[in-house]
């Protein structure tokens, strides 16, 4: 072809062949520069090589924008959970206090009458079980409490025996009174009432503590507080007090 040989319209097929001096061919024109085409085309060579170059450094230096070869096939780490070991404490048994406190000729005959279920098997008493007295299981707390407006109306402590019966070790029964157990100690809740004071709105409470030592409770301490007498309306008749019993 006549643009790829640089040969003119006449003469052999050698004739404006390119060549250099060494071997004979001719290497451009007489004056020594290349052709115009040929110039052009070296340009575009050396641009597609500087192309080339860099999409190999893309493809294998792993920071260019895209990298080839197969995904990685390392294992995700994976964390065992480490076992729990189970918890060797044994259940606390249950009790029915309903039927411990109608059993126990030391609660009143007046609660024991009265107690009733609020609404169908429903009866108005708490029960807490906890460690007071040392013995072989958790005693047991029992709180009852009036069915219309909650109020504590006696707090019984009973412990447990070696053959899987239960005694009565304290009985205190009396208006809102309430009995939890905090750190191995019982705390007696009882509040106080003026002859004006309703039965929502009391003048101050009584927080008595006892601990249990020598086969019997003691009383520890107690904190008298006052309320403010200036709120609350309304009337309420109270069973009279009577003074707590132990062992």
């Amino acid at each position: 072809m006549r643009g790829l040989t640089g040969g003119g319209d006449g003469g052999d097929g050698n004739d404006g062949a390119l060549t250099d001096g060494r071997s004979g061919n001719r290497t451009g024109d007489g004056d020594g520069r290349l052709p115009t085409g040929w110039a052009a085309s070296g340009t575009a060579l050396a641009g597609l090589a500087v192309i080339g170059l860099f999409a190999v450094s893309c493809s294998t230096g792993g920071t260019g924008t895209r990298d080839e070869g197969p995904a990685g096939t390392q294992p995700v780490a994976q964390i065992t959970p480490t076992p729990t070991a189970p918890s060797k404490a044994k259940p606390t048994p249950r009790v029915d206090a309903v039927a411990l406190l109608k059993a126990d000729t030391r609660v009143s005959e007046r609660v024991r009458t009265d107690l009733k279920p609020c609404t169908g098997k429903e009866y108005p008493v708490d029960t807490s079980y906890g460690k007071l007295t040392g013995g072989p299981s958790a005693d047991v707390v029992v709180n009852v409490m009036t069915c219309g407006d909650s109020v504590g109306v006696g707090t019984y402590v009973y412990r447990p025996r070696g053959n899987g019966t239960y005694e009565n070790v304290f009985t205190t029964e009396q208006p809102a009174v309430y009995g939890t157990i905090d750190r191995g100690d019982l705390v007696v809740t009882t509040q106080v009432y003026g002859k004006k004071d309703s039965v929502s709105y009391p003048s101050g409470e009584e927080v008595i503590t006892y601990h249990w030592a020598n086969t019997r409770f003691s009383e520890q301490d107690r904190v008298h507080n006052d309320f403010n007498r200036a709120v609350g309306t309304g009337e309420g008749e109270l069973p009279e007090p009577t003074d707590p019993t132990k062992n």
